[in-house]
């Protein structure tokens, strides 16, 4: 199927916005595709004076400016995905006698014979959308088409893991997103991580016209960058500017969808996630209160080190703690197993207990080198089980096993609950939680650790795919607001090059010139800086969950040592 995104400006004068679409669909025809993707606020400019100016451009379901949509899409005989805002009820507001229109954003799914036969309503707005929008009850349900099992998404809704694994979980293989933000995360990573967890094709619309009251400044301009995206996390299409335009890209489906999500050493989704690891606990509540109560005592700064070792067995030991004893860094992350180059080792028992054996030894000399307020993390084979350690001058501080089976630990029992702690530094302490294995791949169990308050998450892992620092791992930091440590031996994957074409469609490169690209850990950090800059191995990506004064700075994993510092200060439950 062929698959078309937009991008264009909308004003306040619903004739001149409603000639616009028609103008930009008859524009995307002339290549023939099935479906065509409009951004948010196709009847509007938000920027409203008051919400009488927002009930009068906002449209009555089924009317003339959906009708003239409809006549496009049997016109073209594709599919058309649009977002306006839509009058459901006036309702009066007794606290002060006023009347408050009640609007929803709402993403519409017309058929090629004209019908509407989807919507689905915004459910979670930032804040200048808050003073005239409403959150309705509508369920997020996906349809099925003839040419594929398509969810729509819109705004907030795309920038967090729930709506997009609400549809996943039901089929979906092709997310229509209608978006209209200003910062450069929807291209950079949350596209991209939605698209390789759910194992779905994404194709994001952007507005490029103004979102907010302060649209002469820049920030309150869509960002445009309009793009498609393959069930792996690469960029089929992209418009390439904040400009109007349009591209598109031809799918395959077929594979696409959970049913057919399988982890690079063959884990099946569906033998990965654990519903019952991501209920909330009853006692959250009275936690994150403590936690609140106590804030003050959490050190504005934390050092932190990623050290991978190429070593192996007891020279790896060595290695680890000859750097320990020259390097006074709070925390230091090591990989999953940092000491085997080679996992599949431990599917054989006798090796097994060898492995044991050498995990028993660096806990000792790990802890005998260590001085007091000073922690290594990585992952250890103790009581024939794979888990998280972290430890201390005095030996093991916290366990966390393994939560989420993976073929490549298969052998090991996994855990049923999520480890909190609470790690004592020099200048206070701060709340942690670690994942191993694929642990940190599920947002799920990432969301319970970030509603638990932790301020940083650390991650002795083996990269499976590049995704996972591609785009997982800073979608989950900016989601949540916590900061990541995360370690992991160096891998290469192939890049295939995206390459534009005059027609504005896509394609990836040359199979014979396919290069390498190398992934490693990473170190992110979530500062209250307002400076952008790309500097060395490091750069700011600006904006996190409606949060403007919140960056995301962070720093690659590079050779042995990496030395960052960490801000343990915001996160999710910060008031």
């Amino acid at each position: 199927m062929r698959v078309a995104v937009t991008q264009f400006a909308t004003s306040l004068k619903a004739h001149e916005n409603i000639s616009t679409c028609v103008r930009i669909i008859n524009e995307v025809a002339s290549c023939q595709p099935d479906i065509i993707v409009l951004p948010q606020y196709c009847n509007t400019q938000p920027c409203y004076e008051d919400h009488e100016q927002a009930w009068q451009e906002a449209l009555a379901l089924n009317g003339d400016f959906f009708q003239q949509i409809a006549t496009q899409a049997k016109k073209h005989s594709c599919y058309i995905v649009f977002n306006a805002t839509v009058r459901r009820d006036l309702a009066r507001d007794t606290t002060n006698g006023s009347i408050k229109s009640n609007i929803s954003v709402t993403t519409c799914l017309i058929s090629p014979d004209g019908a509407l036969i989807q919507q689905t309503d915004q459910q979670a707005f930032q804040a200048h959308e808050s003073e005239y929008f409403i959150s309705t009850n509508n369920t997020t349900e996906i349809i099925t088409t003839p040419l594929a099992k398509l969810g729509l998404l819109a705004g907030q809704n795309a920038i967090t893991y729930s709506k997009a694994r609400e549809l996943g979980m039901q089929g979906a293989q092709l997310l229509c997103n209608a978006q209209s933000t200003n910062t450069a995360e929807q291209n950079h990573f949350y596209d991209l991580t939605r698209s390789v967890e759910n194992n779905v094709f994404i194709a994001t619309a952007n507005n490029v016209g103004a979102l907010m009251k302060e649209h002469l400044n820049e920030r309150g301009v869509g960002t445009g960058f309009s793009q498609i995206v393959n069930t792996n996390g690469k960029v089929l299409a992209q418009i390439t500017h904040n400009n109007e335009g349009f591209t598109f890209a031809d799918i395959d489906t077929a594979k696409a969808g959970l049913n057919n999500k399988y982890r690079p050493d063959g884990t099946a989704f569906f033998n990965q996630h654990r519903i019952e690891l991501y209920q909330q606990d009853a006692t959250l509540q009275k936690q994150t209160a403590e936690i609140k109560a106590t804030k003050n005592n959490v050190p504005e700064t934390a050092n932190v080190a990623l050290f991978a070792t190429y070593k192996s067995n007891e020279q790896a030991i060595e290695d680890v703690c000859h750097y320990i004893e020259n390097n006074l860094s709070d925390i230091i992350q090591l990989p999953e197993l940092f000491f085997i180059d080679d996992k599949s080792i431990t599917h054989n028992a006798s090796q097994l207990d060898v492995i044991e054996v050498l995990c028993t030894e660096i806990i000792s000399k790990i802890s005998a080198t260590l001085r007091p307020f000073q922690y290594v993390c990585t992952s250890l084979v103790i009581d024939g089980v794979h888990q998280a350690v972290l430890i201390n001058n005095h030996g093991v501080f916290a366990l966390q096993q393994q939560l989420h089976f993976c073929n490549r630990y298969k052998w090991t029992e996994l855990g049923d609950d999520l480890n909190i702690v609470e790690l004592p530094l020099e200048q206070g302490a701060i709340k942690i939680a670690m994942l191993t294995a694929d642990d940190a791949n599920m947002p799920e169990i990432v969301k319970v650790a970030a509603l638990n308050c932790i301020h940083v998450l650390l991650i002795p892992f083996d990269i499976q795919e590049s995704s996972e620092v591609d785009c997982g791992l800073l979608s989950l930091a900016a989601e949540n607001r916590i900061c990541i440590v995360a370690a992991s031996r160096e891998k290469s994957f192939a890049l295939d090059p995206l390459i534009m074409n005059d027609d504005n469609s896509a394609t990836t490169g040359n199979k014979k010139k396919i290069k390498q690209k190398k992934s490693t850990g990473l170190v992110i950090d979530i500062t209250n800086s307002t400076t952008l800059s790309h500097k060395n191995n490091q750069f700011n990506v600006s904006g996190c969950l409606n949060r403007s004064a919140d960056r995301l700075k962070v720093k690659q994993q590079h050779g042995k040592i990496t030395k960052a510092l960490v801000h343990p200060s915001p996160t999710l439950c910060k008031s």
